[in-house]
């Protein structure tokens, strides 16, 4: 009788006993894994990339998973506070969701002065700041060259960031306006006039009707000049 009372107070701790010997996920392979997506994803950020992963709830007793998948959950995004999720499909599936902090400390572009909407944005109007891309709004201008030849669209504080939409590409041919019609190569260079039948800024498609009636496509340039080839 006692052997069996034995046998059975072991039969009794096994399921106990090998809950216990059952590998668990290491939290930090977890965090390991948010930290490699999230560079992953902010590869090619203009500028220094800083990632802080979250710790984990020390509770967290999770099933060992072979390779663990990070996603990004839907209304999450890369740069700032974020949220990382983390799945495993087998051999147990569970899901645990990780906070980040990732910062892009980079250059950017701020006006010098204040500038008024419909100003003309020259070298001497913008300025390189540095900072953190994550706190500011989104489309900030990284580089002067996007910001100088374009019109304010809205008026701006001296050192106020520049975004995308604050700014108009200048028109170098508006719509109904005489321009050059230049047709030029090897040898030989041909120049006529003719009105615009469209809006464009430097370097885009701009369309002109001739005095004959012809009409015609060739590369907006400044000074009313529409560089045609046939």
């Amino acid at each position: 009788m006692k052997t069996l009372l034995v046998a059975l107070a072991c039969l009794l701790s096994l399921p106990a006993t090998a809950q216990i010997l059952a590998p668990r996920q290491d939290p930090a392979t977890i965090r390991t894994t948010v930290e490699q997506f999230l560079r992953g994803q902010s590869a090619g950020s203009p500028g220094e990339v800083t990632i802080t992963v979250g710790q984990l709830d020390a509770r967290m007793n999770l099933p060992a998973c072979p390779v663990p998948e990070a996603f990004l959950p839907a209304g999450s995004r890369v740069w700032g506070k974020t949220s990382v999720g983390v799945r495993c499909l087998a051999p147990s599936p569970w899901t645990v969701y990780v906070t980040a902090q990732v910062k892009v400390i980079a250059d950017y572009v701020a006006s010098a002065a204040p500038l008024s909407q419909g100003q003309l944005v020259g070298p001497n109007d913008v300025i390189r700041m540095r900072g953190d891309l994550t706190v500011l709004p989104a489309g900030i201008l990284t580089d002067p060259a996007q910001a100088i030849g374009r019109t304010m669209a809205m008026s701006v504080g001296m050192g106020s960031p520049l975004r995308t939409d604050a700014l108009r590409i200048q028109q170098v041919v508006q719509q109904g306006q005489a321009v050059r019609l230049v047709s030029s190569g090897p040898g030989f260079s041909v120049a006529t006039e003719g009105r615009a039948l469209n809006n464009a800024a430097e370097g885009q498609i701009a369309q002109a009707r001739t005095a004959a009636g012809q009409v015609v496509s060739g590369v907006a340039r400044a000074g009313g000049y529409v560089d045609v080839t046939y």
